[in-house]
């Protein structure tokens, strides 16, 4: 069977996980895998326990034998089968570095976002966002792109693809970030 990747949320999957997975052979259909259940909560508490998931949760991912929680964990397998992850010692450190630095970004933005005082929260965050934006700037510096040579084309063209979702970046408990464009 082909790859399945099961969501926990109404959008098609978490926000991370939905670039790589169109753009990488993994899957075969424009979406989700059509073996991926869509759980209720009710359904997902009485089935997580039989899935043979080390650490029980939503998304999971399953290839084969493989089978992954935890949507960093996803991403970097299919990353690493797709040979997205860097081509030389200096980019994979340069992928991870940014990866995690990307994690502190979004956390940041999760703190406010998820906050009921998102509204007096706000502003703060906003005024520190310049500076962690030029974090990423110097990082790129004069290079055309934050790792190796080239253009990932796949990535390009699935972003212009009515598939692509610019928006929710959140579920529907956050305060921002949380409706479909």
């Amino acid at each position: 069977p082909s790859p399945s990747l099961t969501p926990w949320c109404p959008h098609p999957c978490h926000p991370s996980v939905r670039v790589p997975i169109p753009v990488t052979p993994v899957f075969p259909f424009p979406s989700l895998s059509p073996q991926s259940p869509d759980y209720d909560k009710s359904q997902w508490i009485n089935e997580k326990e039989k899935l043979g998931l080390d650490f029980p949760n939503l998304p999971y991912f399953i290839d084969g034998t493989t089978k992954l929680t935890q949507s960093n964990a996803i991403m970097r397998y299919i990353a690493r089968k797709h040979k997205m992850c860097g081509e030389t010692e200096e980019e994979i450190l340069r992928v991870d570095m940014l990866e995690n630095q990307i994690m502190d970004f979004r956390m940041s933005l999760v703190m406010v976002c998820y906050n009921p005082d998102f509204e007096k929260l706000k502003p703060g965050y906003l005024e520190q966002l310049p500076g962690k934006l030029k974090l990423f700037s110097n990082f790129l510096g004069d290079r055309k792109w934050f790792v190796g040579e080239k253009a990932l084309e796949k990535v390009a063209a699935y972003m212009k693809s009515s598939r692509f979702l610019k928006m929710p970046i959140n579920n529907k408990m956050a305060k921002w970030g949380n409706k479909k464009e």
